[in-house]
């Protein structure tokens, strides 16, 4: 875990990584792992719906579990927790997370090595990515996405950020890919170079996706959609074939547009 990511205190419904310390006849103590390893109970009635005959079915010493935050007494540092009220959602969503605060730990390791910087030094490095950024990591993620000038502002030194370059290049960001196939065609003897400039133009439109438009055979061309997300693709692919569609009615021509099999990819 990045030091300075560590949180002093939990607030009643966050959501947090824990370890089981020991499990009793009335339910679980555990460590808290983002808050300097502080204890928090787990009572049995918020370990599972129902009756529970055996506790250690569902928890056990040592294990890591997700769990919510249901009451915080802050005079006393007490915290009450829950396992039954987390949703799946939450629960990947918090994995994820913690995922990224480990990655983030050992690029940070690497910067402190490659650069020759110190413990403070590296210090003040995650106060400036923190000022700007929710999580240590989201820098890596952003020159993995975006490239090195994307954190330029940040008044890291060249060291540094060639450091960061290196290990942002080792991330891989998912990405899916949406295809399809429009088939048009234009009466008239230029119908084909009408046809041509207006793909070209729809291609290099800006949007938040990587767009490819290629001939199959008259009258077919294929659309092909790069996004982070199905939700990104999909706007773009209906801006897309909006557009196309758009412009073949203005020149009364002919259009028709079939979907193609989705899937997820990476860019390395």
């Amino acid at each position: 875990m990045v030091i300075s990511e560590i949180k002093k205190l939990p607030e009643e419904g966050d959501i947090v990584i824990a370890t089981i310390k020991e499990v009793t006849g009335h339910g679980a103590y555990v460590r808290l792992d983002e808050y300097n390893e502080m204890t928090g109970f787990l009572h049995i009635s918020e370990i599972a719906t129902g009756w529970i005959r055996n506790i250690e079915r569902y928890v056990r010493a040592k294990q890591k579990v997700v769990l919510k935050v249901i009451r915080v007494d802050k005079t006393r540092a007490e915290v009450d927790l829950s396992l039954k009220q987390v949703s799946g959602e939450e629960r990947k969503s918090k994995l994820i997370e913690i995922k990224k605060h480990e990655k983030a730990s050992a690029f940070l390791e690497i910067i402190k090595s490659k650069a020759k910087i110190t413990d403070a030094q590296l210090n003040e490095i995650e106060d400036k990515i923190l000022q700007k950024y929710d999580y240590v990591y989201d820098v890596f993620e952003t020159v993995a996405k975006k490239g090195i000038d994307a954190i330029q502002n940040l008044g890291l030194s060249p060291e540094v950020v060639k450091a960061i370059e290196e290990e942002s290049n080792k991330i891989q960001i998912p990405h899916v890919e949406i295809r399809g196939i429009i088939e048009i065609s234009l009466k008239g003897s230029d119908g084909i170079d009408v046809i041509k400039n207006m793909l070209t133009a729809v291609e290099a439109s800006k949007s938040s996706a990587t767009v490819n438009i290629t001939y199959i055979g008259a009258p077919k061309y294929r659309i092909v959609v790069i996004a982070e997300n199905f939700k990104v693709a999909e706007k773009v692919m209906n801006n897309v074939v909006e557009k196309v569609h758009s412009s073949i009615d203005k020149y009364h021509g002919t259009f028709n547009f079939i979907r193609e099999e989705s899937k997820k990819t990476h860019q390395g």
